[in-house]
């Protein structure tokens, strides 16, 4: 039998300016399987860079052009930039998520994107 090396979590952050608002965002998970929600995609959270009241979670579900992926094919690490953060926090504000406001973190699935 031969040992699996476990992969290491990307620690991937960043600052960005969205109207006015200064925001820091980080990697919080990679795309998986669960046997529970099925597939839960890239999710980055985001927060107010002086202080934290609203956190928004952007779920980005990436898929093939030519199949969509299966439990098999997690393995994968989807690249993304800042500017792919800045156009999901865009499209959250759009969507009614406002991140001087207090309360739960909110939870904002992104259009899927296709690699």
């Amino acid at each position: 039998m031969h040992a699996q090396t476990k992969r290491r979590k990307r620690t991937i952050e960043g600052l960005l300016a969205v109207d006015g608002n200064k925001l820091v965002w980080s990697l919080m998970s990679e795309p998986q399987w669960t046997t529970d929600d099925g597939y839960i995609g890239l999710r980055i959270s985001v927060q107010k860079e002086d202080a934290c009241p609203r956190e928004l979670i952007c779920n980005t579900r990436f898929l093939r052009r030519s199949r969509e992926l299966d439990h098999r094919n997690f393995r994968q690490r989807p690249k993304f930039s800042a500017k792919t953060v800045e156009a999901s926090v865009r499209q959250a504000i759009a969507a009614g998520w406002d991140p001087t406001s207090r309360g739960k973190p909110i939870v904002f699935q992104v259009p899927t994107v296709t690699s």
